[in-house]
């Protein structure tokens, strides 16, 4: 993610996000847009200070990390006061900061995905008690050292499996000069997938694709992404969907189903969507992206959504919608069965879109890095 300065089926009643697995399919043809795209709006319902993440939270409420390491309630009045403070643990300088949060499946523990004032990438647990964090019983699960300042990533989401998944870029420069994306032995360029109430301080799933490898990390679900700035699981299918920022030329969107075995190679740095990289050579196992778009517009840094899931709005119901960072238009993409059957340009803009939020009845928020937390609601 590039940061500027210029300003159903899972989701049940304790509210169930959803979860992974993977495999790809590439439309070779740009699927038409759709004609009858569904009618929406942009109602803001709030402020922050640079948000970045988001997360559906205990009693229907949702979550929100401020990038400078707040944590606020969004309720009905706007955003509450902070119920987490890390803000003399982090920094805002490249890419960094508080840039992920999450609940594991029973609102038992909250998570948070930082960068330190080292740089070095963070995921901390907390418990929760009566629906607040208990600061008490903080614990580090995970940290991964940093090379540069960009490409952190840093989302994190669980899945239906109760597992975490962990997004890390390939640690940033650019053109991957360390080979991180390719490479089985670092956790950079990778999505991970963990246990942390499974050991200390976490365990490793019995069925990940590379325990037993011993040139791999175990921790690996896939590899050969770029900056992974957001990912999501569908919560009607589960499966996932990853919004990987490209170099210079390409944004991509990977999709895998729910019931993949783990092990994809999204193709970075050899491949730059379905494009070889500088000269590089296309990996034998590359799965292309289900969708890229080019740089030739206004566009210059996808920011992933989510598989609209809610019941405010019927006819955008089964469609994934993301952005772009630059471009800022809302945007719908139909998949079925890994192939884009349809797109659609919802006709909302919400500027410097830096993430999505998806509520615990799957309506979906957009948050800019400005500050602009809006709903999408029929208009």
């Amino acid at each position: 993610m590039k940061f500027r300065t210029r300003s159903s089926a899972i989701i049940g009643t304790i509210c169930l996000v959803t979860s992974l697995a993977f495999a790809t399919a590439y439309a070779d043809e740009p699927a038409a847009p759709s004609k009858a795209a569904a009618e929406v709006a942009l109602t803001e319902v709030a402020t922050a200070k640079n948000p970045t993440a988001g997360a559906p939270g205990p009693g229907g409420t949702v979550w929100i990390a401020e990038r400078a390491g707040t944590v606020r309630v969004l309720g009905d009045n706007g955003l509450g006061a902070p119920v987490l403070d890390i803000t003399s643990e982090t920094t805002t300088d490249g890419e960094r900061g508080l840039l992920g949060v999450a609940f594991d499946n029973d609102f038992k523990h909250f998570y948070i995905s930082y960068t330190d004032l080292e740089g070095t990438s963070t995921i901390d647990e907390f418990t929760m008690r009566r629906g607040k964090i208990r600061a008490d019983s903080r614990r580090t699960v995970l940290t991964q050292t940093q090379p540069y300042e960009n490409h952190n990533g840093g989302d994190i989401k669980f899945g239906p499996d109760g597992y975490l998944y962990i997004a890390f870029g390939d640690g940033g420069a650019g053109g991957d000069p360390h080979g991180n994306g390719q490479k089985l032995d670092t956790l950079l360029g990778k999505l991970l997938r963990i246990d942390p109430s499974g050991g200390e301080p976490y365990a490793i799933p019995a069925d990940n694709p590379f325990v037993d490898d011993p040139n791999a990390r175990d921790e690996i679900w896939s590899y050969g992404l770029r900056n992974p700035w957001r990912f999501s699981f569908d919560s009607g299918t589960g499966d996932v969907l990853i919004g990987d920022v490209g170099q210079s030329d390409w944004e991509e969107i990977d999709w895998a189903p729910a019931d993949s075995e783990g092990g994809e190679n999204y193709g970075w740095a050899s491949m730059e969507g379905t494009h070889p990289f500088r000269g590089g050579t296309e990996p034998a196992n590359h799965v292309p992206p289900v969708f890229e778009y080019d740089r030739n517009g206004l566009g210059c840094s996808v920011t992933g959504g989510f598989v609209y899931r809610g019941d405010a709005i019927p006819e955008l119901r089964g469609q994934y919608l993301y952005s772009d960072y630059c471009d800022g238009t809302v945007r719908g993409l139909k998949i079925e069965n890994g192939e884009v059957t349809g797109q659609s340009d919802l006709g909302v803009n919400g500027g410097e879109v830096i993430s999505f939020v998806e509520d615990c009845e799957g309506e979906l928020y957009v948050l800019t890095i400005g500050g602009t937390i809006s709903r999408i609601d029929p208009a």
